[in-house]
C-alpha cells in the first residue's frame, strides 16, 4: 500500500515539475534590427516583469500552463500587447519589433534617452520640440552621460574637448565657441533649453547630466540673448518608469574622494508618478598651491503624468561648492617657463564659499492629435561668499617705475553678493497642411529677469601707500610715478611701498602664508543692486514636402536695463531686436542631409558692462552666421557625422584696454572655418567620438576702422580629439574594457595686440574597465605624457594651466 502512494506522489510530482519547465524568451529589437537593452517585459497574469540584457534577450522560466497577457514597454517606444496560451512543457520564442514613439508634447525633456552609446538622435535644442538632429539645419555637438562617464570627467571644461571649435578659456565656467566667449554668469546658457546662470567661478559637478550639447551659431531665434558662437544646453537626467539604482565611489591624484548616486523608477503601480534622485559628494585637493573643491549635490526630479495627454514635472539642483578662487598662474616677466605650473598667488586666508539652486517645473498638455500647449519656468539662486588675495594685474614696480620681474602687484577682495533669475516660456504648438506642405507651427512668448538685490558689495584693497599712509594710490605709468613721486610713501630703497605686500615669485611659500589684513586700506565698490528684463515673442514654422524641410522663424526681443536701480536717480536703457531664422534640410539619400541656414543675433550689453565707470552704456552685440553642412549615418544608423562651413560676423563687442578696467567696444569681429563631428558605434562592442575643427577668427574692424590678422584670443586655428572605447566580449579578457584617447589644440594669443602666447599641445588619456554582472571598476590615467600645457588664460600674470599626469578610480555598482 505504501508502494501505492509512494508512486501516486512520483507521478503527481513528475506532471507537476512538466508543467513548470515551460518557458518564453525571445529578443526585443527596433525596427533597424538592432537589439534594444532595459525592455519591460511584463506578464500581467503573474505580476512578474524582467528586463533585456545588453542583446535584446529575456527569457521566462518554469512556467505553468495557462493563458497570460505579454506587455512590452521601453521609453522612447510604442507598448505592445500579446496574448500567448503556454501549453505544458512548451518553450515559446517571441521576438518583437518595437515602433520608435515621437512624443510631440515635450518642450522639455520628460522621458529619458533611450540610447546607450555614444550617439544621439534627438534633441529639443534646434526647435523647442522634440526633433531629429539629422533633420536641425546647424551643427549640434554634444556628449551623452555613457561617454562623460568612460572619460571619468566631472566638469565641462573637460568635456568640451570633445567638441568641435570649443575649447576653454580659462579655469571657470568660461569657454570658447567658434572663437566667442561664453561663461556661466552671462545667462546665455540653457538648462534643458531655458536660460539660466551656473555662477562664474567655478565648474559645478555634471553627475545629474544626461548630456551635455552645443548648438552651434546664435541661437537668438529661439532663446533671445545668446552668443554668436553657441550656446551650451545642459539636459539634466529625468525620471523613468522602471527600476533602476547606481552608486559609484571614487579616488584619485591630488587627495580626490568623489561619492556618486542615481536612484530612479515608479513611485506607484501606475506608473502616473516617477521620481529621480542624483546625489553627489567630492572632496577634491588640486595640483595649484591652496586649491581645494568641496561641494555636494542633490538633484532630485519628480514626473507626474496623470493621462496620455498631461505631463508635469518638477526638477532641483541644489549645489553647495567651498573652495578657494584660482585666478591663474603667475610667471617672472617675458618667461612663460620661469615659474612651476602649481603656482598660485592665494594666500591661507583665502575662501570662496558658493551656494546655488536651480528649480524647473514644467506642464505640456496636448488639447488634440495636432494642438498642444507647453509652459515650463526655472528660478535660479546664487549667493557667493569671496576672500581672496589676488594679482592687480600687474608686476611690482621700483624706484624708477619700472616693472619688477620677479614680484607681481597684489590686491584684495572681500565680496558678498546674490543674484536671481527668473525664466518663463511658453508656448502652442499647431501640426496642420496646406496642399502638400505639412507644418508644425510654434507660436512663443519668453519672459526673463536677473536682479541682484540691495547688499551686493566689495571691500577692495589695492594700490600703494600715500605719503603719509592714510590712502592707496595707483600707479598707472613710469612717468606718471616719477612726476609725482613725492606723493607716494618709500621704502629705503625709494621703491613704492604698497597696499599689499607684493607676490614674491622667488618665495612663493612665504608668499602664501597668512596675512593680518588689519593694515590694509580699503575702499568699498558695490556690486548691485541691479536688475533687467527681457521679453521675447516668436513664431516658427517647421515644413515639410517631399524631401525638403524647412525651418523659419522669427522672434521681436525687447531687453530694459535698470541703471542705479532701487536709486533715486534710476533709469532704463532699452534695447530691441528683430531675429530672423531660415534653414533649409534636403534629403539626399537615407544617409545623408544637406542643409543650409542664415540666422541673426543679439547679445545686450549686461548691468555690470553698463557701468559708466568702465565706459559705458554700450551698444547691444549684433551677429549673424551663414551655415552649410550635411549631416550622414553609416553602420545601419549606429554612426553618425556632421561636417559644416559657416561664417560669422558681430560688431560691438568688447575688449578691456590695456593697463586698465575700462572697457572699449572693438568694431567688427569675423570667425569662419570648418568643421566635424563624429559619434556612436563602429560595432555593438565599440564605441567611438572624433572631432576636428579650422577656425579664423579675427577683429576686421577695430575702434579705429583698422584691420587685424590676429587670431582672436584664445581660439585655436586647429583642433581636434578622438576617444574610443573597446569591450572585449570572449576569451580570457571578456568583460574587460580598454578606452584611449587624444586632443591637440594649436597655438593661441592671450590678448588682442600681444605677443603673449601659449604653445601648442597634444595630450593623450587611456582607461581600463572591468565589468561583471552589475559591478564595474575602472581607472582613467589623463595626460599619460604629462605634457605641460595651458588651456587658457589672460595674459603671463594670469595664466591657466592644464592638469599633469592624474589618475582616478572608480568602482560602481547598479541594482
Amino acid at each position: 500500500m505504501k508502494l501505492f502512494y509512494i508512486l501516486i506522489l512520483a507521478c503527481y510530482s513528475t506532471i507537476l515539475h512538466s508543467q513548470e519547465m515551460a518557458s518564453i524568451s525571445g529578443q526585443i529589437t527596433d525596427k533597424q534590427q538592432q537589439s534594444v537593452y532595459n525592455v519591460n517585459v511584463y506578464i500581467k497574469e503573474l505580476k512578474k516583469g524582467i528586463y533585456t540584457d545588453k542583446d535584446g534577450n529575456y527569457k521566462f522560466s518554469q512556467i505553468s500552463s495557462a493563458d497570460y497577457t505579454i506587455i512590452i514597454s521601453a521609453i522612447g517606444f510604442e507598448s505592445q500587447i500579446r496574448a500567448i496560451h503556454l501549453s505544458s512543457n512548451q518553450a515559446i520564442r517571441l521576438d518583437i519589433v518595437l515602433q520608435e514613439k515621437v512624443n510631440q508634447l515635450q518642450s522639455v525633456e520628460i522621458i529619458g534617452r533611450k540610447e546607450k552609446s555614444y550617439k544621439n538622435t534627438r534633441s529639443f535644442i534646434g526647435s523647442k520640440t522634440e526633433m531629429a538632429l539629422k533633420d536641425v539645419p546647424q551643427a549640434v555637438s554634444y556628449a551623452t552621460k555613457e561617454l562623460i562617464l568612460d572619460q571619468g570627467v566631472t566638469r565641462i571644461g573637460d568635456i568640451v574637448k570633445n567638441f568641435s571649435g570649443v575649447n576653454q578659456n580659462t579655469f571657470y565656467d568660461d569657454i570658447i565657441i567658434r572663437g566667442f566667449r561664453i561663461n556661466g554668469s552671462s545667462n546665455t546658457q540653457l538648462l534643458n533649453g531655458m536660460r539660466t546662470s551656473t555662477g562664474f567661478w567655478k565648474q559645478p559637478l555634471v553627475n545629474y547630466l544626461e548630456r551635455v550639447e552645443v548648438l552651434k551659431g546664435p541661437a537668438s531665434a529661439l532663446a533671445g540673448n545668446a552668443s554668436p558662437g553657441g550656446v551650451v544646453n545642459r539636459v539634466t537626467k529625468k525620471p523613468l518608469d522602471i527600476k533602476r539604482n547606481s552608486m559609484s565611489f571614487s579616488t584619485g591624484s591630488n587627495n580626490t574622494v568623489r561619492a556618486l548616486g542615481d536612484f530612479t523608477g515608479p513611485l506607484n503601480d501606475e506608473k502616473s508618478l516617477l521620481y529621480r534622485i542624483n546625489i553627489g559628494y567630492e572632496d577634491a585637493g588640486s595640483f595649484r598651491d591652496l586649491q581645494f573643491d568641496k561641494n555636494i549635490v542633490i538633484a532630485p526630479s519628480i514626473s507626474f503624468l496623470p493621462s496620455d495627454k498631461t505631463q508635469l514635472n518638477f526638477d532641483l539642483i541644489y549645489n553647495s561648492s567651498k573652495s578657494r578662487l584660482d585666478r591663474g598662474q603667475s610667471v617672472f616677466k617675458g618667461d612663460l617657463y620661469s615659474a612651476p605650473i602649481s603656482l598660485s598667488l592665494s594666500s591661507a586666508n583665502d575662501y570662496l564659499n558658493e551656494e546655488t539652486y536651480v528649480m524647473t517645473m514644467a506642464l505640456n498638455h496636448q488639447f488634440s492629435d495636432n494642438f498642444s500647449f507647453s509652459s515650463s519656468y526655472i528660478r535660479t539662486g546664487y549667493d557667493e561668499d569671496l576672500l581672496e588675495h589676488r594679482s592687480a594685474n600687474a608686476y611690482a614696480v621700483n624706484a624708477s617705475g619700472e616693472d619688477i620681474s620677479d614680484k607681481v602687484a597684489m590686491q584684495v577682495f572681500q565680496r558678498k553678493r546674490k543674484r536671481y533669475i527668473d525664466n518663463l516660456s511658453s508656448f502652442l504648438n499647431y501640426k496642420t497642411n496646406t496642399g502638400a506642405l505639412n507644418h508644425n507651427i510654434i507660436l512663443g512668448y519668453d519672459y526673463a529677469q536677473q536682479e541682484m538685490p540691495p547688499g551686493g558689495s566689495q571691500l577692495q584693497a589695492s594700490g600703494y601707500l600715500n605719503a603719509d599712509g592714510t590712502n592707496a594710490l595707483n600707479i598707472n605709468s613710469a612717468e606718471q610715478f616719477l612726476k609725482d613721486k613725492d606723493k607716494y610713501m618709500l621704502d629705503k630703497n625709494g621703491n613704492p611701498v604698497p597696499n599689499i605686500p607684493h607676490f614674491d615669485l622667488t618665495d612663493r611659500v612665504g608668499s602664501q602664508q597668512l596675512k593680518n589684513m588689519n593694515k590694509y586700506i580699503y575702499k568699498i565698490r558695490e556690486f548691485g543692486p541691479d536688475f533687467y528684463n527681457s521679453h521675447g515673442i516668436y513664431v516658427q514654422d517647421n515644413i515639410s514636402w517631399k524631401k525638403f524641410k524647412a525651418l523659419l522663424g522669427l522672434r521681436y526681443d525687447n531687453y530694459t536695463d535698470k541703471i542705479n536701480y532701487k536709486q533715486t536717480d534710476e533709469s532704463n536703457v532699452k534695447q530691441h531686436a528683430y531675429l530672423p531664422r531660415i534653414g533649409i534640410t534636403y534629403t539626399a539619400t537615407k544617409n545623408i542631409n544637406l542643409y543650409g541656414t542664415y540666422l541673426q543675433g543679439y547679445e545686450p550689453q549686461m548691468a555690470s558692462n553698463m557701468d559708466s565707470t568702465l565706459g559705458g552704456p554700450f551698444d547691444p552685440l549684433e551677429s549673424n552666421m551663414i551655415e552649410f553642412g550635411s549631416k550622414t549615418t553609416w553602420f545601419d544608423g549606429k554612426l553618425s557625422g556632421t561636417i559644416a562651413l559657416y561664417k560669422i560676423q558681430q560688431k560691438n563687442s568688447l575688449y578691456q584696454k590695456p593697463n586698465s578696467d575700462d572697457l572699449q567696444q572693438i568694431g567688427k569681429e569675423e570667425s569662419k572655418g570648418i568643421e566635424l563631428d563624429l559619434s556612436g558605434r563602429i560595432l555593438d562592442n565599440w564605441n567611438v567620438t572624433a572631432s576636428y575643427a579650422y577656425n579664423n577668427s579675427n577683429i576686421t574692424e577695430d575702434e579705429n576702422g583698422n584691420s587685424s590678422n590676429l587670431q582672436k584670443p584664445n581660439t585655436p586655428k586647429h583642433q581636434g580629439n578622438i576617444w574610443t572605447r573597446y569591450n572585449i566580449t570572449n576569451g580570457v579578457f571578456a568583460n574587460f574594457g580598454l578606452g584611449m584617447g587624444t586632443n591637440f589644440l594649436t597655438e593661441r594669443i592671450l590678448q588682442q595686440n600681444s605677443d603673449q602666447t601659449i604653445p601648442r599641445y597634444t595630450l593623450l588619456d587611456a582607461a581600463l574597465y572591468y565589468k561583471i554582472n552589475n559591478f564595474t571598476l575602472q581607472l582613467n590615467i589623463n595626460n599619460i605624457s604629462n605634457k605641460e600645457h595651458w588651456v587658457g588664460g589672460y595674459d603671463y600674470i594670469r595664466l591657466f594651466p592644464g592638469t599633469p599626469r592624474n589618475w582616478l578610480l572608480t568602482m560602481g555598482y547598479a541594482f
